[in-house]
């Protein structure tokens, strides 16, 4: 049985996802302790309790001492992920990304193809958006060979959530092609989404859309963003939001290949025009640091990396908590290879075939 310490690096919920990742891939015991023990609320929230139990069920593993506040378990994988059709709900606003991000690695060493319907909040702070999830990390894994699909049905907003997407993870047909960005390059241009629920007669999506034009033109880009007013009477997917709400998301696309994006949620007290200058000024800030990586894909993409087979190497915006946490566990779990030379990071993946297992739904 492996031992983690919860507490190291960043001390966060990411620590919790990864490991439970790593065990069921690798097939080896976990005992977790000292879970988010720094953390102003220590211990297991929902959103963690969640993605334990999803992990769990979809290979067939048991865990001990999972419940809210809970700072150690013990995970024990079972046969190996399984396809099938699974329905997810957080039962609060927190990140059903983070969930997303933890079901898919697993599945994409399943056997057979997998449909997960997530409940839960899709825009809020502290996490990347659905958005973002949809526009840059997914046509980058796609590059490295994973076929993902998502789909929002309806929007979620703090603190009501209700948000719903579908995921669809189909298996790898072999393993994971490594990716390699060692130059940013000239940006060939910049989309978005400008995103507002019941508040189409504030003109929220448009002044945020206005907003972040304003600063990104300054540049030259050539910067379109697809402006979006959810209501009741026309709901802008299958549902309308259970709540007001907004987000904005940003990405640019550059001559070698690299996506780098950039997102915000609204809040109580955060206008329409805040919103849209500061995710304009992130993006720019990750851009202007050479990177070609943004500051969300600096860390979401050390696993992948990890699991593929190859050599991994793209420039990070800066070294943060998050970035050590995973890299360090990649290595302590996976046996992955990991250099870092300033903000160049190199990983050496370890080149992880699918686990083909009896398909059932749950």
């Amino acid at each position: 049985m492996i031992e983690i310490d919860g507490s190291r690096k960043s001390g966060s919920g990411t620590i919790v996802r990864d490991a439970v990742v790593f065990s069921i891939l690798t097939r080896q015991d976990i005992l977790l302790r000292n879970i988010r023990v720094k953390r102003p609320k220590p211990g297991l929230r929902h959103q963690h309790l969640k993605a334990i139990e999803a992990s769990a069920l979809i290979s067939g593993s048991s865990v001990e001492g999972a419940a809210l506040g809970s700072k150690e378990i013990v995970f024990k994988p079972g046969s190996g992920p399984r396809g099938g059709s699974f329905r997810w709900d957080i039962g609060t606003a927190g990140s059903t990304s983070m969930l997303a991000l933890t079901i898919l690695p697993i599945m994409l060493f399943a056997g057979t193809p997998s449909i997960h319907m997530i409940t839960g909040g899709l825009f809020q702070d502290f996490a990347p958006s659905l958005f973002h999830l949809e526009h840059v990390l997914l046509p980058l894994l796609r590059k490295m060979g994973a076929d993902v699909r998502v789909k929002i049905l309806q929007p979620g907003y703090v603190p009501r959530g209700g948000g719903r997407f579908r995921l669809e993870v189909s298996p790898l047909k072999s393993t994971l092609s490594p990716r390699v960005l060692k130059q940013q390059g000239e940006v060939t241009g910049v989309k978005g989404i400008a995103l507002s629920s019941h508040l189409a007669e504030r003109r929220v999506s448009g002044r945020m859309a206005d907003a972040c034009r304003e600063i990104l033109s300054k540049r030259g880009w050539d910067t379109r963003i697809e402006i979006i007013d959810d209501k009741p009477d026309q709901p802008a997917f299958e549902k309308t939001s259970l709540q007001a709400g907004a987000a904005l998301a940003v990405w640019a696309t550059t001559e070698s290949g690299c996506i780098l994006g950039a997102d915000m949620a609204g809040a109580r007290g955060r206008t329409a025009e805040t919103i849209g200058k500061k995710t304009a000024g992130n993006l720019l800030e990750d851009l202007d640091s050479g990177a070609t990586v943004d500051r969300h894909l600096a860390d979401q993409l050390i696993p992948f990396a990890a699991l593929a087979a190859g050599t991994s190497t793209y420039l990070i915006p800066s070294m943060t908590d998050h970035v050590e946490s995973r890299l360090w566990l990649v290595q302590k779990m996976l046996g992955a290879g990991v250099e870092v030379n300033g903000n160049r990071v190199t990983i050496e993946g370890t080149g992880m075939k699918r686990m083909v297992t009896v398909n059932s739904n749950s």
